[in-house]
Order: C-alpha cells, then sequence, then structure tokens
C-alpha cells in the first residue's frame, strides 16, 4: 500500500469557543508531527479566489523577458533580500535548482525600527504585471492568519496554553513568502540531468504553509522511502521545520523533502514561511523530550538541529547563506563571509 499524508480539518482552531473540535485538531497535529512532520490542511480560509488571482499573476510575471524580470533582482533587495532570482540561481545543498523563483515578506517601511535586521524591509514590485502587488498581499494576509491559528493548535498539542507560541516567539513573527517557478525545462546551455527542482532539504523555522498547482512534483521522506504528495484541490500542505523541532527537542520532526517537476508543464508552488521573532532565543520547551541520536544520521547533511544555540536569526542567517552565497556579504552590509 502506498503511504500517503494525513488530511487535517483546521477549522475549529478559528473558534475559541469549539473546545472539543480545537482538542481534536490538536490531536491530529500532534499524531501528524511526530509522525511525518507534514499533513495537508483543510478549512484553512484562503479562498480559491484568492489561490486562482495569485496563480495567474504568477504565470504572467514568470512570462515576463528576462530583462524585466531583472528589474527587480535580489541584488537590489539589499539586506531586505527580496526579489527575482533567475533559474539556477538558488543552491540547495551546493547545487544549483531547476527553478527560479522571487522573494517576498511582511512589508517593512525604512523607518521602522526593524528595518535595520537583516531579512526585513521592503519589498521589490515589478512594474508588471500590475496586479501582482495585491494578489501577494491577499494571499500573505490570509496564510498568515492560518499559520498563526494552527500555532494554537501547535501549542494545543504538546499541552500549553492555546497562546502560549503567540507570546513566547510570535508576537513579531517572521514571515517570508515565495513564488516558485519550475520550468518543464532547464536552459539547453547548462547540464540539468543531476538538479532537482528543488534538493532534498529541511525548512528553518516553525511552520511552513504551501499552495501548489496541479502539476505537483513534492515528494516527503519517510521512514520506509520517499512519499509523494501530490496536490489535493483546495488543500494546503503544511510541514514543520528545524526550530519547531528543536523547540520540542524532537517530539516533532522537520522531515526532509525535494521537489522534482516530472509533468512536462511549467509548475508553480507557493510556500509561506511562519516563523520565531528574528531576534528571539530558541531554547527547547520544558517538556521537550531528548532528541534521538539517530535524528543525525536521517538528515542528508548530516546535521542536527539540537546542536543549535543563538537567535533565530542567527540561525537563519547561517542556512540562507548557502542558498545564496553570492548575494550574502551584500546583504549583511559586510566584507566578511557568514559563518554557516
Amino acid at each position: 500500500m502506498t503511504e500517503t499524508l494525513p488530511v487535517i480539518d483546521m477549522a475549529a482552531l478559528f473558534d475559541p469557543g469549539d473546545t472539543a473540535g480545537r482538542a481534536r485538531v490538536a490531536s491530529e497535529i500532534a499524531a501528524a508531527c511526530q509522525a511525518h512532520g507534514f499533513f495537508y490542511l483543510v478549512g484553512h480560509g484562503v479562498t480559491a479566489p484568492v489561490l486562482a488571482d495569485l496563480e495567474a499573476q504568477s504565470r504572467a510575471f514568470f512570462a515576463l523577458p528576462a530583462e524585466q524580470k531583472m528589474a527587480i533582482a535580489m541584488a537590489r533587495g539589499g539586506r531586505a533580500w527580496r526579489g527575482w532570482f533567475p533559474v539556477g540561481g538558488e543552491l540547495t545543498s551546493g547545487r544549483p535548482d531547476l527553478k527560479e523563483g522571487v522573494y517576498f515578506g511582511t512589508e517593512i517601511p525604512a523607518g521602522d525600527p526593524r528595518a535595520h535586521l537583516p531579512m526585513h524591509g521592503p519589498n521589490l514590485w515589478p512594474a508588471e504585471p500590475a496586479g501582482l502587488r495585491a494578489a501577494v498581499a491577499a494571499y500573505m494576509q490570509a496564510a498568515a492568519r492560518a499559520a498563526a491559528a494552527l500555532m494554537e493548535g501547535v501549542s494545543l498539542s504538546l499541552g500549553l496554553d492555546a497562546d502560549w507560541f503567540a507570546r513566547a516567539y510570535t508576537a513579531r513573527p517572521t514571515i517570508l513568502f515565495r513564488i516558485f517557478h519550475y520550468p518543464a525545462a532547464g536552459p539547453s546551455d547548462v547540464d540539468w540531468s543531476r538538479s532537482w527542482g528543488v534538493g532534498e532539504h529541511t525548512d528553518y523555522g516553525l511552520l511552513t504553509l504551501l499552495a501548489q498547482d496541479r502539476h505537483g512534483g513534492l515528494q516527503v521522506k519517510g521512514p520506509s522511502g520517499w512519499i509523494e504528495a501530490p496536490p489535493i484541490e483546495g488543500a494546503l500542505v503544511c510541514n514543520i521545520g528545524d526550530m519547531l523541532e528543536r523547540l520540542t527537542g524532537g517530539r516533532f520532526r522537520s522531515t526532509p523533502h525535494r521537489v522534482l517537476n516530472r509533468s512536462g508543464q511549467d509548475r508553480l508552488s507557493f510556500p509561506l514561511f511562519f516563523d520565531p521573532d528574528f531576534t528571539a532565543r530558541m531554547q527547547p520547551l520544558p517538556m521537550a523530550t531528548e532528541a534521538r541520536a539517530a535524528e543525525r544520521a536521517g538528515r542528508w547533511d548530516g546535521a542536527s538541529v539540537h546542536d543549535f544555540e543563538g537567535t533565530y536569526g542567527d540561525y537563519l542567517l547561517g542556512k540562507v547563506a548557502k542558498v545564496f552565497p553570492a548575494l550574502v556579504d551584500s546583504a549583511l552590509g559586510r566584507d566578511e563571509p557568514a559563518s554557516s
């Protein structure tokens, strides 16, 4: 029998008075996070028109000539780390990915006290398509609302008050959003035979909410092998990140995953990362269990999130420096390479 990921209806998390429903969702979250670290979400409140508009505007942007997309190239984003990168411009495990993309995040004006932080600041918006900015804003607002409600379920699943994470880590969350385009084939002047759309990796923070188009390609590493995670109409995919595994002492799993577009069509995906405050120190929860020694051996990079000490920003910058090594110096405003 082919292994599949569970589907969780999170609608009860939007109703503080539905105690029984919230307890049920929390129990399902705990089971999914311990078994796979991945699950589908329905009842998330992100409407079909919002998703459809985002896909249409995104396809229009990626259809533009490279010269027009270069107007919002990531090199123009400075330390805010926003903008477009071309196919092959992002690395996973040191190898170029067969995708291009645009990075967005919470819009932070220049006068905001947090605007000086790396990966904080204004977004870069293209002149065309004119509707992309509104489509991104609508999706980010709806997906962030779902992620905040889902974190209440995570809190309850760990025996904590529903607002525990909101008070301790996400009063000012780090919210980053990506639009990725996986072309049906890469540029002909490069050998892409050993390249993935995204190579094996884990996410860095608390939660990722992913909308994907109808073409699929996402694979999740399970105990018995790779599990296909095809699109389900109206559902988002959720996975937990390294810092939630760190905080729970390994009770919840940050699971490796990868993408290979075999559809023969251009594929789009839309991950939103709902993560801790950039300045928050990452300390295991009081009830956290000891991480298994096998955790390190189960990762492609032989690393362990449980060895990390510091703030979420420290962890995030060390990871992102490996994804965009050419940008890290200019983004951080220094001459020395970032440690990782």
